[in-house]
């Protein structure tokens, strides 16, 4: 195989490059994929400045990726050369762990990131194990459909995982990246959905991508209405928020779900948890069976992410686009190497 020129950061704070590598040779459970367009998603951002203290350099970003097919592993039975795919977040794990033999690979110990130790896909090529490379259906727009398999399955997993129910009052907490379109599937799902932001520029934006009521997150009277209200809060902000006023707009049994990465600790009340049974929990990515699940699910509601569009040959102006808060929800980079 010819060498894969990518976009590549040599230390942390670093700007993007160009960079070149040879891949070796092409595993038997591999494929090889031509990127066509790449999400960029804050969990770039963090492992180009070593926020998670894992990153190995120099890094190619790029973990939310959709091409075609170029070459398959001698042992690939079901993907074939010109099929198009998705490759998000992991492009491997061990595959004989009881995680993964029990259908749950987003939770093996030994699963590679696509973007730490592993190049991704802000480049012409990237490779995957052939079950973390996901055949996008007929009808899902290709070109938009890249954060859905990274953002958009971590917010879709926790609804199948929790078994959230139609006819549950679910909360979004944050309508960015993630949040937009976690308020869309928990539409489409069935739920009545409550959208909290501290944005009030955002409130109809809410209201547009499926929220029922919107409130503010930084509004104690706003929350105090919500008391003992909703089955199901998501939460995908990273930074700290008001916990216990959150906790207390749980329903007795209700769950409070973190998928937003943040780094400090989310303390609480004990004893408001114990006494409605509530629970706190979080969750990865999903599996390749929820990947797939969670597509066709976004093709059958016409789920996409509201994304702006920048050549991938622009890539620091992306970044700098995202890191100043200002992207509208998520950035999709267009493979331009020719």
């Amino acid at each position: 195989m010819s060498r894969i020129r990518a976009w590549a950061a040599q230390a942390a704070g670093q700007p993007l490059a160009p960079f070149d590598y040879d891949p070796g040779p092409l595993a038997a459970d591999d494929v090889e994929v031509a990127v066509e367009n790449c999400g960029l998603c804050h969990s770039d951002l963090s492992v180009l400045n070593n926020e998670w203290m894992n990153s190995v350099y120099p890094v190619v970003p790029g973990h939310e990726i959709v091409g075609r097919i170029v070459a398959v592993g001698s042992q690939v039975r079901h993907l074939r050369v010109g099929q198009r795919v998705g490759v998000g977040w992991a492009s491997d794990s061990c595959m004989h762990c009881h995680s993964c033999m029990s259908g749950d690979h987003n939770l093996c110990n030994q699963t590679q990131a696509v973007i730490i130790g592993h190049h991704g896909g802000f480049a012409e090529r990237v490779r995957s194990h052939a079950a973390w490379a996901i055949p996008l259906p007929d009808g899902l727009d290709a070109a938009s459909a890249g954060p859905l398999l990274c953002g958009g399955v971590t917010v879709f997993t926790p609804f199948v995982e929790f078994d959230v129910k139609p006819t549950d009052r679910v909360g979004v907490v944050g309508i960015g990246g993630l949040g937009h379109m976690a308020v869309k599937f928990a539409r489409a799902w069935g739920c009545e959905v409550t959208a909290f932001t501290s944005s009030p520029s955002k409130f109809e934006e809410a209201r547009g991508f499926g929220a029922h009521h919107v409130v503010s997150s930084r509004d104690s009277a706003d929350l105090a209405r919500l008391a003992s209200t909703l089955d199901f809060l998501l939460v995908t902000v990273n930074v700290p928020m008001d916990w216990n006023a959150l906790v207390a707009t749980l329903a007795p049994k209700g769950r409070l779900h973190v998928v937003g990465a943040v780094l400090e600790p989310i303390p609480v009340n004990a004893f408001d948890l114990i006494g409605a049974q509530r629970s706190i929990s979080g969750s990865p990515i999903g599996s390749p069976a929820t990947i797939a699940t969670m597509l066709d699910f976004a093709a059958r509601h016409d789920i996409l992410p509201q994304v702006e569009r920048f050549p991938m040959s622009r890539v620091n102006d992306a970044l700098a686009h995202l890191e100043s808060g200002k992207a509208r929800y998520r950035i999709v980079l267009d493979a331009d190497f020719a």
